[in-house]
């Protein structure tokens, strides 16, 4: 080009559309995930259950999961259907069977992937009964249900 001035301002328009087509090498990479420490993994549930904490963990995670986990667990939120998120169903006593209860509760604290952390907006109590909010969506196999026929 004979101008300097035009052929600067030509660059000056079109190098961030050609720079904003390249891939990011960084956002292409998946994020690594954090491994829950073996302390986490084996720390047992030290609260036992009542009706009013159980009442708690429901209302806390109809205000903080079932956007993603769907009210019934069924990992059907809809946040997570936007964001085609594929979610365990936790109605599947499969789902959790080979987690801990330690595990859940460092996931629910520190996040994991795409789910946000609790962190310390919430107490420990609180996320302990949502661990056993969470396994009761667990669909009772057979010999469990009650027997509305037996005396």
């Amino acid at each position: 080009m004979r101008n300097p001035v035009l052929a600067l301002s030509v660059f000056v328009l079109f190098a961030p559309c050609v720079a904003a087509q390249q891939p990011d090498k960084d956002a292409q990479k998946a994020p690594a995930e954090n491994p829950i420490p073996p302390e986490a993994i084996k720390k047992p549930n030290p609260v036992t259950p009542t009706a009013s904490s159980q009442a708690q963990a429901k209302k806390t995670f109809g205000y903080d999961c079932a956007m993603c986990h769907g009210t019934a667990g069924d990992g059907k939120g809809d946040l997570a259907t936007d964001m085609k998120l594929a979610m365990m169903d936790y109605r599947d006593s499969a789902a959790l069977k080979d987690k801990t209860d330690g595990e859940l509760f460092y996931v629910i604290k520190n996040g994991k992937g795409k789910m946000p952390s609790e962190g310390d907006r919430t107490k420990a109590d609180e996320i302990w009964n949502l661990v056993i909010y969470v396994r009761s969506f667990a669909k009772k196999s057979p010999a469990e249900k009650p027997n509305p026929e037996k005396p």
